[in-house]
């Protein structure tokens, strides 16, 4: 994939993709160009299609049958409703949560030496420890674990092609009808006894003074338990393969551990565990001299645009002494991700436990990717690791 996006950088920046089973779109790779869309918030829009999926799920949506989370929200909707919980995720928001993600990290490494010296990390640690993290946050029962495991990937699984998995609209609706039951219970109890939870603020959210709707706030749920969760996990995963096969890197964070804020946005660069947005155009406009028609769908490649060499100096060496934060991970503009920092807090906590609690780390096996257009990253990672002490 990487040496197809380095080759539409260099010959088709801009390129219109036709692709059976799937609406046509133009795919953005340079970074300035992704750059330039996401300014442009007015101009090219998340509605209808957030996400590169198949036509029938794209024309479903189209109806209006399903969910509108906040990455299918734009202008004033997505600004009233993003400020519903903004407060939560900021630094200062994220204070309150450290202690309870720091516990989390010492039960993920605690899980690790459960296991005895080695283990697939990606299925055993990285895919766990996020949800858990959101669970905590939501104020969710840990014993719901497997519940809760089980509804994000049937929502944002890997044998989708988009976000959504599944040929049937019909375990698209199940699921989602799942996820509604849970949490229209939860939004009943936190309404009738508001904690400090995350829960609380959505269940009791109000926007233009009045209370959200009941799809608004299942839908917040969803976004909450599903955007930070695989994606995450990719991070995580992919970070520590990266380390394992550049041991310089590894040991130098090791020896150096007031590094590891950098080496965390280099670990995001490297994996961009989201590897797309859309945009659709709502007049007739031009990105790089191309013309885009009203109505056109825009594909923002952001794994593309974190190798681009225009951007990034030897952008196909991980590096974690690289002096630059202007990846798009997180996307950029009004819709960067609400829960950046909250998973950079996650990789901190976590890696700084593993550090100092796993002096040995190797691989023990081929790891194995999981590819989707949507989200992509290590599957399997199977270690050999010794525990301190």
């Amino acid at each position: 994939m990487a040496a197809k996006l380095a080759e539409c950088r260099r010959t088709s920046p801009v390129a219109l993709v036709e692709q059976p089973g799937y609406h046509p779109f133009w795919l953005v790779t340079r970074h300035d160009d992704v750059i330039a869309v996401e300014r442009d918030a007015t101009r090219f829009t998340n509605h209808p299609r957030p996400m590169l999926q198949p036509d029938w799920l794209d024309d479903l949506q189209r109806t209006g049958r399903e969910l509108s989370t906040l990455v299918h929200k734009d202008g004033q909707d997505h600004r009233r409703h993003r400020a519903v919980t903004a407060g939560w995720f900021t630094l200062r928001g994220l204070r309150r949560l450290e202690e309870e993600v720091a516990a989390q990290a010492v039960r993920a490494v605690d899980r690790l030496a459960a296991l005895g010296g080695e283990c697939d990390f990606a299925a055993e640690v990285a895919l766990p420890y996020p949800l858990r993290v959101i669970m905590a946050t939501l104020g969710l029962p840990q014993d719901d674990y497997p519940k809760m495991l089980r509804l994000t990937q049937e929502l944002f699984g890997e044998e989708n092609p988009g976000m959504l998995i599944g040929d049937d609209p019909g375990t698209i609706h199940e699921t989602i009808l799942e996820y509604a039951e849970y949490f229209a219970r939860l939004t009943e109890e936190r309404q009738a006894c508001p904690s400090d939870d995350l829960a609380s603020v959505i269940a009791n959210g109000r926007t233009e003074g009045r209370p959200m709707e009941f799809t608004d706030q299942i839908a917040y749920y969803v976004m909450a338990l599903t955007a930070g969760h695989d994606t995450t996990s990719a991070a995580l995963a992919g970070g520590l393969l990266a380390l394992l096969e550049h041991p310089e890197q590894l040991e130098l964070l090791r020896r150096e551990p007031e590094r590891l804020p950098t080496a965390i946005e280099e670990i995001f660069r490297w994996t961009t565990p989201i590897r797309h947005f859309m945009r659709t155009a709502q007049q007739d406009t031009e990105i790089r001299g191309t013309k885009i028609a009203t109505g056109e769908a825009v594909m923002l490649s952001y794994f593309s645009a974190n190798r681009d060499e225009r951007q990034f100096e030897n952008p196909e060496a991980f590096d974690v002494t690289r002096a630059t934060g202007k990846h798009v991970a997180f996307g950029f503009g009004v819709h960067h991700c609400l829960g950046a920092n909250l998973a950079r807090l996650e990789l901190r906590l976590l890696l700084t436990e593993l550090f100092g609690r796993v002096p040995h780390l190797e691989l023990a096996g081929k790891p194995v990717w999981s590819e989707t257009l949507f989200v992509g990253g290590v599957k399997n990672l199977p270690i050999r690791y010794t525990m301190k002490g």
